[in-house]
């Protein structure tokens, strides 16, 4: 054989071997996959294409006090088309009825879905986009529809729901009402009512397989869920929208007045410390307001005047001194080391009582009366301040709560001027829903209560779990410095001299104390200055139900900037609105004996309201109440405007009834 053959021959037999081998290693992979790998493969395989993705439970509703609703969640449906699912024939006898069906409920026309559906087969498409954001009416009527009633398998219906969470308040206490959110890492930002009862609100979560059809595309397995989601709790707070709505218009009214930065208002029970209203306005770069921050639980800022309270009651309880006690305001102007504390008045007030300098807000008069009380012995005083709790935070289940300030003795910062300082609520920090609750234990005698947003955890009406009442301080100062306070801080209200005689009004009484803030004083150039306008009381003022704190922040200067004129109106007609609107007696007690003037007014609108009236009667001096009954009972509708007695009628006496429909009564 030549040598050339031989060479070639070698090499064929070399080629066959070397496909032996491969072959030989092909076999054997084949048999390790098979035998001893195959169920971790086919384990991979599994997973790779289908899942369990959990499912997010709906989160419970947040109610108000009334229970309607300030945050619910909202099921969203998404229908999806798999046509690979369904057969020729089936897809044949549908497409049109089907497509009709679309059309009706969505508006477009038959022939768009019948593309829509044609497409999605031709293209072997198995998950086509047919309707989003669909509500549950319209998601049951598509689940009913030719060829989709079929199911997913048969019929190709493939739907994704996800919850929607919403406000019907809309922008009324959004920040309040809050929010939870969950990043791409799964970190949680809880905010307001929202977050702080997230625990009863957010239910557990479910599990369903999904099968994945196409690239990040996941197909639903069956009808049914491995483990179904449970929902979460209803929480019932405390809020009541009447009042929220009337606080939120007020102080909305007043920033724009002004011009302001932000601002807040508190109206809280004086009696259970249930939070009624919570609002917060700040202003966007267009000068719109919208709950930007939760200022009321979060700002912690030197109150400057309302802070009198606090120094008042404490100089009372360490008998620094009394209310009859004369203070000499030297003429408005006192120098204490290198610093001078100055009065509003030009020219000072003289001398004059302690009550007096806190109804006119004399800092002079605060200033001596605290650094001269306590210079000797200062720890005396901020213990005093600490005993009433001032120092510590309210420890709300609402995330964010500002830290009060409360310096010390040989702290950083204390310096021979604190004493003078802090008597005109500078050198401290409270926030306003601090500063609201020792108002609050004034006007409840002493007691200090915690304030509170929730009131019930429900499932459907079964109750979970309730929330009464928590007392912070049952007494914060003596019986007899209580009485002797509420009766100032009535007089800044009804006094001409009182700085909030601004707001008095005949009609029902209120009690509370001015503030005025100046902020960036360490700056030389006045033209920086900025203020915190502030007023803090409750109503009525001899039986006190709500108290409120209105805290507005830099308002124009040129327009004003004083508590009495910026954050005064808004206390007085929050105030005056709630009042008209609400009940301020919850029970009656009838064993107190006969009332011969209640009795005489009784019998008078009985005997009007039993007569048979052809005309419209002379309601003149009658009270609202009784001429809108008497009004009512005639079948004619009432409007009216302001409280006591009718001095007015729309629609004069002696007229024919049956030519009235309305008539307005003005009360006075």
């Amino acid at each position: 054989m030549p040598a050339t053959d031989k060479s070639i021959l070698t090499r064929l037999y070399f080629v066959a071997g070397v496909l032996v081998l491969f072959a030989g290693a092909v076999l054997f992979k084949l048999v390790s996959i098979q035998v001893v790998d195959g169920e971790k493969y086919m384990a991979l395989a599994e997973t790779r294409t289908t899942r369990i993705f959990t499912i997010a439970p709906n989160r419970g509703n947040l109610y108000s006090d009334d229970g309607s609703l300030l945050a619910t969640s909202v099921s969203k449906y998404t229908i999806r088309f798999d046509a690979v699912t369904v057969s020729d024939a089936d897809f044949k006898e549908n497409i049109k009825p089907l497509s009709d069906s679309l059309a009706t409920l969505f508006g477009k026309t038959s022939s768009h879905y019948q593309q829509i559906l044609r497409k999605a087969k031709q293209n072997k498409n198995r998950y086509a986009l047919i309707a989003r954001n669909l509500d549950y009416s319209d998601y049951m009527a598509v689940k009913g529809f030719p060829l989709l009633k079929k199911g997913p398998f048969k019929g190709g219906l493939i739907i994704e729901q996800k919850t929607k969470r919403e406000h019907p308040l809309g922008k009324i206490a959004e920040r309040s009402v809050g929010y939870e959110r969950v990043d791409e890492n799964g970190y949680r930002t809880r905010v307001g009512m929202e977050g702080a009862f997230s625990e009863y609100l957010s239910g557990v979560a479910g599990n369903r397989e999904k099968q994945k059809i196409s690239k990040n595309q996941w197909k639903p397995i069956g009808n049914n869920n491995i483990i179904e989601p449970k929902d979460g709790f209803d929480v019932y707070s405390t809020i009541d929208i009447n009042i929220q709505d009337i606080a939120h218009h007020a102080l909305l009214k007043q920033l724009e007045l002004y011009k302001a930065d932000h601002g807040t208002v508190i109206v809280m029970e004086t009696k259970t410390g249930e939070v009624k209203a919570i609002s917060n306005l700040g202003q966007t770069t267009g000068g719109k307001y919208y709950e930007r921050l939760n200022y009321a639980i979060g700002e912690s800022h030197e109150p400057g005047s309302t802070f009198k309270l606090v120094n008042l009651v404490a100089a009372l309880e360490d008998k620094v001194i009394d209310t009859s006690s004369i203070v000499d305001t030297e003429n408005g102007v006192w120098k204490i080391y290198n610093h001078r504390v100055k009065d509003s008045k030009r020219g000072g007030y003289g001398k004059i009582s302690v009550a007096n300098a806190f109804e006119v807000s004399s800092n002079t008069a605060f200033a001596k009366i605290i650094h001269n009380g306590y210079k000797d012995d200062p720890e005396k005083y901020v213990n005093r301040l600490m005993s009433m709790g001032i120092h510590k935070e309210l420890g709300l289940p609402v995330k964010g709560e500002g830290i009060p300030v409360l310096r010390y003795p040989g702290d950083k910062g204390w310096s021979g001027l604190s004493l003078a300082q802090m008597a005109y609520g500078y050198e401290v920090a409270m926030t306003p829903l601090q500063t609201l609750a020792f108002y609050n234990a004034i006007a409840n005698d002493g007691e200090m209560v915690k304030p509170r947003l929730l009131k019930e955890v429900k499932e459907w009406n079964k109750t979970i779990k309730k929330f009464d009442k928590e007392v912070l301080n049952p007494a914060i100062c003596s019986q007899e410095t209580v009485k002797k306070v509420q009766q100032i801080l009535k007089n800044v209200v009804e006094k001409k001299h009182g700085t909030g005689h601004k707001m008095y009004s005949p009609n029902f009484s209120m009690a509370g104390k001015t503030g005025t803030t100046q902020t960036n004083y360490v700056s030389k150039d006045k033209d920086q200055y900025e203020y915190i306008s502030s007023f803090a009381g409750y109503f009525p003022a001899d039986n006190p139900k709500y108290s409120c704190i209105v805290v507005i922040h830099k308002p124009n200067k040129s327009v004003g900037y004083y508590g009495a004129d910026v954050s005064g109106p808004v206390f007085k007609s929050v105030a005056q609105k709630v009042y008209a609107t609400s009940p301020m007696v919850d029970e009656i007690d009838m064993l107190n004996g006969f009332d011969a003037k209640l009795e005489k007014a009784f019998q008078g609108y009985f005997t009007d309201s039993q007569k048979v009236y052809s005309k419209i009667p002379n309601l003149y001096g009658m009270s609202g109440m009784d001429a809108v009954a008497i009004l009512e009972n005639l079948g004619i509708e009432v409007e009216v405007k302001g409280n006591g007695k009718v001095y007015s009628q729309s629609v004069s006496k002696g007229t024919d009834i049956k030519k009235v429909k309305k008539i307005v009564l003005e009360l006075s």
